[in-house]
């Protein structure tokens, strides 16, 4: 074993027992399982980087630098990220894309090209550092019914950086929102770049601004403030910015909780909400993440809530998994996020494919319809988990709804018992 395998295994060793011992158990074991991948994927090709070896060395030592900082994590400085945690993800990343050609380097072949998967790479980590603003056009006016659960379509254009304050204003038949969802405020989401997301949704001046979970990470699950700061911005909508929570916000409820609650955001939870909306009765309604029971869950949520008759029903709802388990058209339109929008796919270049398309059909980004009801699966303003995104943009939108006529007499009041 030359003396750099030696180095890195011994870095993996080090990095998941102190992991251990200053953390945790399950800490430790994600790490050094994660490194263990990591460590073996890379020693195969790291000699075959040629003139940059330097650089990858370099590279390779900050996976175990962000690995060990994260034994106590917490939101870092610019400098920091740029120098640590960026490199880092984008290498882990970029190494997990070369498995081909680690593979044939375990095995004594030489694959051409090594340079493809690391320069997809950055690609990626440009993608994870932007969002891509959408106006997508959701057209409920004679919704065509849909017997089982698929895509449907939607009008998606982009916007640049201006947008005219008074450009819903003339249509009575239409609302306009904003959804801000999966912001997982750490590495690839600094407290200043959500402000000025935000700040750009203010500009905006949508009727509605939406926010359907998961706003943090490991790295910010410490201090409400960080996420309070954030979202400040959004105070000067007052009255139009509701929430709802995601799974991973379970795993630091007091801290969100406290952070809308300085804002003076509702933090809604298994409940609806009677709102006005450009003249029309809107019905708000926020349904919890469900770990298990969820075919029990949704129903049992919904005899909670009292729903007007002909007021247009519109539910939060993190996990598009969960849509299916909703009552049969019991809402016109609800939002999730939770999939990051598939996260790896071929969405930048105009096809609707992603990793979670090609394995399952649970809904990752888009529209999608069951029955009369429509389902819009946000991409995510952020992500987490696999170190980058590739292929699909984080998405900054404005959903521009148009308004179906009620007249279904199966429309009826629900009312809390």
């Amino acid at each position: 074993m030359s003396g750099l395998a030696l180095l890195s295994y011994a870095a993996t060793i080090i990095v998941a027992t102190l992991g251990w011992l200053l953390r945790s158990k399950a800490y430790g074991l994600f790490r050094l399982i994660l490194l263990l991948v990591y460590t073996s994927l890379i020693l195969p090709i790291l000699p075959r980087s040629g003139d940059i070896g330097g650089v990858a060395l370099a590279l390779h030592l900050t996976v175990y630098l962000d690995s060990l900082f994260l034994i106590r994590p917490r939101l870092r400085r610019t400098s920091f990220r740029i120098l640590v945690s960026w490199p880092s993800q984008y290498f882990v990343a970029s190494t997990i894309l070369a498995l081909p050609w680690s593979l044939a380097a375990m095995l004594g072949f030489s694959l051409p090209h090594l340079w493809f998967p690391f320069a997809l790479g950055l690609f990626g980590l440009y993608q994870s550092l932007n969002t891509r603003k959408d106006l997508v056009t959701v057209d409920l006016r004679a919704p065509q019914a849909m017997s089982a659960l698929g895509r449907s379509r939607a009008l998606i254009e982009q916007w640049r950086e201006s947008f005219p304050r008074n450009w819903s204003k003339g249509a009575e038949s239409e609302f306009v929102v904003a959804q801000i969802s999966d912001t997982h405020l750490g590495p690839m989401m600094s407290v200043s770049r959500l402000q000025f997301i935000c700040e750009r949704v203010v500009d905006a001046q949508p009727d509605l601004v939406l926010l359907t979970g998961d706003y943090l990470t490991m790295e910010s699950q410490h201090r409400f403030e960080d996420l309070r700061d954030a979202l400040t911005p959004l105070k000067a909508m007052k009255g139009r910015v509701y929430a709802s929570l995601g799974n991973h916000d379970h795993e630091a409820l007091e801290l969100v909780s406290q952070a809308f609650a300085e804002l003076d955001i509702p933090l809604l939870r298994e409940e609806s909400l009677p709102l006005e909306v450009r003249g029309h009765a809107v019905d708000l309604l926020s349904f919890d993440f469900h770990f298990k029971e969820r075919a029990d869950a949704l129903p049992d949520a919904l005899k909670k809530m009292h729903l007007r008759k002909g007021a247009f029903r519109l539910a939060l709802l993190h996990d598009p998994g969960e849509f299916r388990h909703l009552p049969r058209d019991i809402v016109d339109l609800a939002l999730s996020g939770h999939t990051h929008g598939g996260q790896v796919g071929l969405v930048s270049f105009g096809l609707p494919w992603t990793v979670i398309s090609l394995f399952s059909r649970l809904p990752d980004h888009g529209l999608w319809a069951h029955g009369l009801s429509r389902l819009y699966v946000h991409r995510g303003t952020g992500h987490y988990g696999f170190p980058l995104r590739l292929g699909v943009p984080a998405e900054e939108s404005l959903l521009r709804i148009l308004l179906p006529e009620k007249s279904d007499p199966e429309w009826e009041d629900t009312v809390s018992s």
